[in-house]
């Protein structure tokens, strides 16, 4: 059985959600920032941060990477193939390489960070870069959608979402662009997306 290991409040909260939408039985394994995730758990990921996920002989590390490998369990529409599956590479790697960065940096200095830690330049700076990601997000949504390969949800949108989940909760300004926070609006109210917030809030 597909086993996740990290606290759901840890980036884990992205595999469990991938793990609902594509109707998985799953073993979630709460190993949380305590001295374990530095011992016990660098056989899992030699990295020393969650999440990880075993499956069967397979042992994988890096949300969005374990959300594709299940994705590709569940099949479509969550992990649709042909053009639109090169799509859903593409928009992954985007939430990776173009939202996180930014996103992350604003977050650590607005409100992950303790307040005398934080700089409010870099939380600027972040916030600016976000938005100009946010940009390109808002225009292809407007294009298409309503969602991020066209008319059905897939592991394109829970790994994006995923990345953004904690800039939607804790307060960025989705108001310049409507079509990105209803959006992730319309995610975050999934069913599945329901059940891993519930593990996550609990």
């Amino acid at each position: 059985m597909l086993r996740i290991i990290g606290v759901a409040r840890s980036r884990a909260f992205r595999c469990l959600w991938a793990a609902e939408e594509a109707g998985i039985p799953y073993e979630h394994d709460q190993v949380g920032f305590g001295p374990e995730l530095k011992t016990s758990f660098t056989a899992v990921n030699p990295n020393g941060k969650l999440p990880a996920m075993q499956d069967g002989d397979l042992t994988l590390f890096e949300s969005l990477a374990i959300n594709l490998h299940i994705a590709g369990k569940g099949g479509a529409p969550f992990m649709p193939k042909g053009d639109d599956a090169s799509r859903v590479l593409q928009w992954t790697l985007w939430a990776a390489t173009e939202a996180e960065p930014a996103i992350m940096q604003w977050a650590y200095n607005s409100y992950i960070r303790p307040a005398e830690q934080r700089d409010a330049a870099l939380a600027k700076a972040g916030g600016e870069a976000a938005a100009a990601r946010m940009a390109v997000l808002e225009k292809h949504l407007a294009a298409g959608g309503p969602w991020l390969v066209g008319r059905d949800f897939t592991v394109a949108d829970c790994n994006l979402a995923g990345v953004l989940f904690g800039s939607w909760s804790n307060g960025f300004d989705y108001g310049p662009f409507p079509k990105v926070k209803a959006w992730l609006n319309a995610g975050f109210a999934r069913p599945a997306a329901m059940k891993a917030r519930k593990l996550r809030d609990g």
